[in-house]
């Protein structure tokens, strides 16, 4: 008789010194990376309401299983089989529940009024770092390997990304989003996207700190305190292995590329780099190959949201994320990379001089709501 599935996230609370409780919270799908489901979503937020609520919870602790990635973004292929099943018009019923559902929690994890710490250690990517960045810690370590790639695959760069790329000083956060790019801890850190560096190979050493710890109170700003503390006395130890930081390293050639007043202008001066970093070029590269679509909706997606509330954000997000299910881009892009594999894709349309404001616009369209009023909008 076949084992029951495990379940894809794993909770436990550990009691700490202080009598306080510590709760954990493990992604438990190390075959898909952690890929983050709709399952994960509908254990976790509820967990995370819990806690919030316990007074004896003193801090909650989010990591994923095995030591490859902290979570590799959201499950895409349920997303792409959705619309295989359900080619209407807006809002497709699984993908809006999978996408508002999935900004719920992060809009949660950014408000929770208890210390959070996520442990982003090895890959973390899209609606990964859609789970770290509202973290009250975001620890990264020297294996830590973080991207924003939806212009690969038709999508954009959501679970709030549009906030939290638009503020990063000197429009790093758009190379980022227009590239894909892959970033290290170090970088996490310059662009205040992570608040501690550690070695991998301290995280059981850190856990057993929090539970060994007689410091936590009923207090959050105490416990907040404590955990800073914590993770300042293990930081001390991983300096060595901080990596360089790419983007301090080439700050000055990320200036001009992004310096253009237009999309036309920053595509062009990416895609037109030809200098001999090969992590350079990987970016221009992929700029080069991925959704012309995609790479409109961000300039439009940052250029709004820098007036924007995290909340508003979230619901603008939502209906840019419906209209790509509903639009040829993100199907053929996800059919491309990861279905099919021929990395091929076509894109519609397939090169940026046939965008038209008209096709961009139609992205930014609310689709009719089954409640009749925005799923977010008591965020």
């Amino acid at each position: 008789m076949a084992e029951p599935a495990a379940e894809p996230v794993l909770f436990r609370e550990v009691s700490a010194a202080s009598g306080q409780r510590i709760g954990f919270a493990q992604l438990n799908a190390g075959k898909s990376l952690n890929a983050l489901s709709l399952p994960m979503i509908r254990l976790l937020d509820p967990q995370l309401q819990r806690w919030a609520t316990d007074p004896g919870i003193a801090c909650v602790v989010v990591y994923g299983a095995g030591e490859k990635a902290f979570c590799a973004g959201g499950d895409v292929r349920s997303l792409y089989q959705a619309i295989a099943e359900h080619q209407g018009p807006p809002p497709n019923p699984a993908n809006l529940a999978f996408f508002s559902e999935e900004y719920r929690l992060d809009y949660r994890i950014h408000a929770y009024p208890k210390p959070v710490l996520v442990w982003g250690s090895g890959i973390v990517m899209g609606g990964g770092l859609g789970l770290m960045a509202g973290a009250s810690h975001r620890v990264v370590t020297e294996t830590s390997r973080v991207a924003m790639p939806e212009i690969s695959i038709g999508l954009f760069p959501d679970v709030g990304g549009s906030y939290f790329l638009s503020r990063i000083p000197d429009r790093i956060g758009l190379f980022l989003a227009l590239t894909g790019a892959s970033i290290n801890g170090a970088d996490l850190l310059s662009v205040k996207l992570a608040d501690y560096f550690l070695r991998a190979a301290d995280r059981d050493t850190l856990f057993d700190k929090l539970a060994a710890s007689a410091d936590w109170s009923g207090s959050a700003e105490h416990n907040h305190q404590t955990l800073s503390a914590l993770l300042n006395g293990l930081a001390e130890q991983a300096a060595a292995l901080k990596p360089e930081s790419n983007l301090q390293k080439h700050a000055a050639t990320l200036a001009k590329l992004v310096a253009g007043n237009t999309l036309a202008e920053v595509r062009d001066a990416i895609t037109s780099y030809s200098g001999e970093d090969a992590w350079l070029r990987r970016a221009a590269s992929t700029l080069a190959a991925g959704s012309p679509t995609t790479a409109a909706l961000i300039w439009e997606l940052l250029h709004r949201a820098e007036t924007l509330s995290l909340a508003e954000v979230f619901r603008l997000e939502l209906i840019v994320a419906l209209q790509c299910c509903a639009h040829p881009d993100f199907y053929e892009g996800v059919r491309a990379l990861l279905i099919d594999k021929d990395n091929a894709p076509r894109w519609t349309p397939p090169t940026a001089a046939e965008l038209s404001p008209e096709w961009i616009a139609e992205h930014f369209v609310a689709p009719p709501w089954p409640q009749g009023q925005h799923p977010l909008a008591d965020l």
